[in-house]
């Protein structure tokens, strides 16, 4: 009896081929689409758990010959991303809500339903790999290490992090050794429709990259009222308190910012901290938005909880290449000192723990102190 694989599929290339790798090792191989129905405020719809995606998913799945399920996750998508999206950007905060759907809807709700179906493993098309360690005793209950996919350029690892060895051992990444130009040219060999289809870069549940209409979309559907008392004007203030300007309100800006403020003070202005409580933004120069120090709440690591002072690398966002720093138990928390100072710490992203490629865990950024 062949192993039963069900891969979670956007419609996009990489996870197409992913499900074309496994159907060619000979596994019984099974399409899974979650269906969000979110279009903007101009109706387009997200190209990804959309309507596009979920054809261009059907489609794939007909040429290889498996079954193909949609499953509306819209209820589970405004439970545990959205509500949080709009919350923490309300606090002055920078949330990342790829890191939550990951963890509630792609490796939490969607894996279950896989599960559902006796299938062993949940395959995306993710740039990452799961391994075990070397020398690893078979006695022993298995462990499994999360790292960086073979292609730099496209890993997706740090939006991985809260993964645990539980679900590790039920995930594959068939991706994970390949370069995004490599899966390009499998596809074609495949003879895929979506071979050339463009990647999506935006979050699924905003097509037209505009969040910050979608928050006034957002606020105004639960309480009309509501958009003056959760989004208002403030001032905009140097670091001694000098009125500069105002601000439309601190849900529209982020820490590093410096487009938009419509301030002209003869050289470049970046946000450098948001205060919530007294509604204001405090902006300087650039060498003013470099931090050292900061907090972690809601820490996760993969392997085992940290229980001394290490020495790792830290990455505070996507796009940010992993700087030295020391990692330190604060209560509940956890504390990051980096060596140098870096640009731009924003609450409410997550900060990922790496050992050179190897994923030991993050946390979300709560507090800047230095």
């Amino acid at each position: 009896m062949k192993e039963r694989i069900v891969v979670a599929m956007s419609g996009g290339v990489d996870s197409s081929v992913a499900a074309c790798l496994l159907k060619e090792q000979g596994l019984e191989v099974i399409g899974m689409t979650m269906c969000f129905n979110l279009p903007d405020a101009t109706g387009k719809k997200p190209t990804c758990c959309g309507f596009q995606g979920i054809e261009d998913a059907r489609r794939v799945c007909h040429k290889l010959g498996i079954k193909h399920y949609v499953v509306n996750m819209q209820k589970d998508l405004e439970k545990y991303v959205i509500k949080d999206f709009v919350y923490e950007y309300l606090r002055g905060r920078t949330p990342n809500p790829c890191v939550r759907c990951n963890q509630y809807l792609k490796f939490g709700i969607l894996l279950k339903k896989a599960f559902s179906l006796d299938a062993k493993f949940l395959a995306t098309g993710h740039y990452a790999r799961i391994e075990k360690p070397p020398g690893h005793q078979v006695t022993r209950s298995p462990v499994y290490l999360l790292k960086k996919g073979k292609d730099r350029l496209k890993d997706q690892s740090y939006f991985l992090y809260r993964l645990n060895q539980k679900q590790l051992k039920q995930i594959l990444f068939p991706l994970g050794d390949y370069r995004k130009s490599q899966v390009r040219n499998l596809a074609r060999k495949f003879n895929l429709a979506v071979a050339d289809k463009l990647g999506s870069q935006e979050i699924c549940f905003l097509p037209d990259a505009d969040y910050r209409g979608f928050l006034i979309r957002r606020l105004s559907q639960i309480n009309k009222t509501q958009i003056v008392a959760d989004i208002k004007p403030g001032l905009i203030v140097d670091k001694e308190g000098n009125i500069l300007g105002k601000h439309k309100g601190i849900a529209f800006y982020t820490i590093g910012q410096r487009e938009g403020l419509g301030i002209a003070k003869g050289y470049p202005l970046y946000i450098t901290k948001i205060d919530a409580e007294n509604n204001l933004i405090i902006v300087g120069r650039r060498e003013e938005a470099l931090k050292k120090e900061f907090l972690v709440k809601e820490p996760h690591f993969i392997l085992k909880p940290l229980k001394k002072k290490v020495a790792m690398k830290v990455r505070i966002r996507y796009n940010h290449k992993e700087a030295q720093a020391e990692i330190i138990p604060f209560e509940d928390k956890i504390k990051v000192k980096f060596k140098k100072p870096q640009f731009a710490i924003a609450p409410g992203q997550s900060a990922v723990f790496y050992n050179k490629d190897i994923v030991l865990g993050g946390g979300i950024i709560d507090k800047v102190l230095a």
